[in-house]
């Protein structure tokens, strides 16, 4: 809650350095409206109170989230030919194994963030290289020191390579035979069909990663709910709640619907947050659903709360809460911790569990 809201909500008016409080109740009656019975009537009325409870106070707040396999990317083709292999959707791909295959030749899958920009041979240097003799390495070549450069060495292993694929042995690494992903990747969707002739730059495949995932986008605005190990809640369609934990945050911008012109509206900035649930098999059955992510971005354990419509804006600054003490009553100054589910952590020498305090009506 911001300051701003706070101040709206408990402003209070101040006359001569007391506190005024001013009660929706019975302000007709005061500008001479409704009859003296109502007037006595409501002058004789208690006010309402609520007692200092200790508990735990949580700033919760609940989103949309999509059960699914997180993020999906897109397998684009940098080779001229023809599509004639496809792995089946829904199917892994791992390290070594063929994403696709153009003319018959495989384009095999390895690890890494970086893509194949370049043609890799002898005398080439820099992390790709490096990236691509770690996958060599992994694979089970040998005879090469994996470092950033492509040495003859490396050339060799890389003609075994060939030869068990059934390439043509040249030593040398097309960036349109290799793909890279983070880790083994599932076969979302095929963006082409055996048979199709491929360019590049064209869609082939689409994939994403192998674990259940929920994928929560969250206004600006809620950007202090997203915090990467954050702990959450993800409650399922069918009411069981699972724990996850935040894993990655991404700011994305989407762009705007088409209006009626049949141009793009603003395009929004969002914040892509991906949760890894605590137990997987909780999610069996579930394919692709909809679910809520309760975040909590702060908690305060075992603190004295009052309703924040108690809080008074006192004369000197700060604020503070009317103690009722049997017909008499006394404001007593409190220090406000954290604000949440309509009740305010407070502090003060005469706040006590079990006080009771002047709730403004």
């Amino acid at each position: 809650m911001t300051s701003a809201i706070r101040r709206a909500r408990l402003r209070a008016a101040v006359i001569g350095g007391s506190v005024l409080l001013v009660a929706a109740v019975g302000v007709t009656a005061a500008v001479g409206f409704g009859g003296g019975a109502d007037r006595a009537e409501a002058d004789n009325a208690a006010p309402a109170t609520a007692t200092v409870t200790r508990q735990t106070l949580a700033d919760s707040e609940t989103a949309d989230g999509e059960l699914g396999y997180g993020a999906t990317r897109t397998a684009t083709a940098k080779l001229t030919g023809t599509v004639t292999a496809l792995p089946a959707t829904g199917s892994t791909v791992r390290r070594g194994q063929a994403l696709y295959s153009v003319d018959n030749e495989e384009v095999v899958l390895l690890y890494g963030g970086l893509p194949a920009y370049r043609t890799l041979a002898p005398g080439v240097e820099g992390a790709d290289v490096a990236q691509f003799e770690r996958n060599l390495k992994a694979l089970g070549y040998t005879g090469f020191t994996v470092d950033d450069e492509y040495t003859g060495s490396t050339a060799d292993a890389v003609r075994e390579w060939q030869e068990d694929l059934g390439l043509a042995e040249t030593g040398r690494v097309e960036p349109g035979r290799i793909v890279y992903a983070d880790r083994e990747v599932r076969v979302e969707s095929h963006q082409a069909d055996v048979g199709d002739l491929t360019k590049p730059g064209q869609a082939v495949l689409a994939h994403t990663g192998t674990s259940r995932l929920v994928t929560v986008e969250l206004d600006m605005d809620d950007q202090r709910l997203a915090k990467r190990d954050a702990k959450v809640s993800v409650k399922l369609p069918d009411g069981r709640a699972v724990g996850g934990t935040v894993s990655t945050i991404e700011t994305v911008i989407q762009a705007g619907a088409a209006e009626a012109n049949g141009q793009s509206g603003d395009a929004e900035t969002k914040i892509e947050v991906t949760v890894a649930v605590a137990d997987p098999k909780a999610l069996t059955g579930f394919d692709q659903a909809s679910v809520d992510v309760v975040f909590t971005a702060a908690e305060r354990r075992d603190v004295l709360t009052v309703p924040v419509s108690a809080l008074l804006a006192l004369a000197e600054g700060g604020y503070g809460v009317q103690i009722a003490d049997g017909e008499a009553s006394r404001v007593a100054a409190v220090t406000t911790g954290l604000f949440a589910d309509g009740r305010v952590e407070v502090t003060g020498a005469d706040i006590t569990e079990g006080t009771t305090v002047v709730v403004p009506t």
